[in-house]
């Protein structure tokens, strides 16, 4: 069975977007929908011919309690949170920031995040029955493919719709990310505190593997 790689960027005061794509690259479907249930009949459509492999810009999930852990980068350890610490963000972000690929929104408790992340939350829960679910973070893509020209997609334009084109990039690029990824040429950060992990095209360049490991 031939593989999909489908991208979602996750928006609330407009659509979502979603961008299918082959293991060539070509766009296979593309749109916008509101709520998870608007993108089942979809999925349900591309999973009758193809192994569905999603990648969602979005936390999988809310943080249980504040984080303890923090990591100081200019001693390249870390250390115990501290009164002054707001307690905010998962391993996987941690790690994302500690290498510059991008800064994360760091994610907190369900109670106190914001309403995109609260559909990030449902939509991880709600999409793992239509095949395998990864956190994929566009920002950071962008930072290790900007000077990889072998990576490329076809876009078929009568799929492309005005509204929130930067936002279908963003879901561009965790479709090609979930490709690479699962083709091998990836690698995936964090989930040492069993919050989830973001997963990359590409491998660390000069990985810190203190930050890899999580303390507890």
């Amino acid at each position: 069975m031939k593989n999909i790689f489908i991208g979602i960027d996750v928006q609330v005061s407009r659509p979502c977007v979603f961008v299918a794509i082959d293991a060539s690259g070509s766009m296979v479907d593309s749109g916008w929908f509101k709520t998870p249930r608007e993108i089942f009949q979809t999925l349900e459509n591309l999973g009758h011919t193809a192994a569905l492999h999603l990648g969602i810009d979005a936390s999988r999930v809310p943080l249980s309690g504040p984080r303890t852990w923090y990591w100081n980068g200019a001693k390249k350890q870390w250390r115990g949170k501290t009164e002054k610490d707001k307690g905010l963000g998962r391993h996987c972000e941690v790690v994302i920031k500690a290498h510059n690929l991008a800064n994360p929104q760091w994610t907190p408790q369900r109670k106190d995040a914001p309403a995109w992340m609260q559909l990030g939350f449902d939509l991880f829960q709600s999409l793992e029955a239509f095949g395998a679910t990864y956190e994929a973070f566009p920002s950071a893509a962008y930072t290790q493919l900007h000077e990889d020209p072998s990576v490329r997609i076809t876009i078929n334009f009568s799929k492309v719709w005005k509204r929130g084109t930067g936002d279908l990039f963003d879901a561009m690029a965790a479709a090609v990310t979930v490709r690479e990824f699962v083709e091998g040429r990836g690698s995936e950060v964090g989930g040492g505190d069993g919050l989830g992990s973001i997963i990359l095209p590409r491998p660390l360049v000069n990985p810190i593997e203190a930050v890899l490991r999580w303390p507890d």
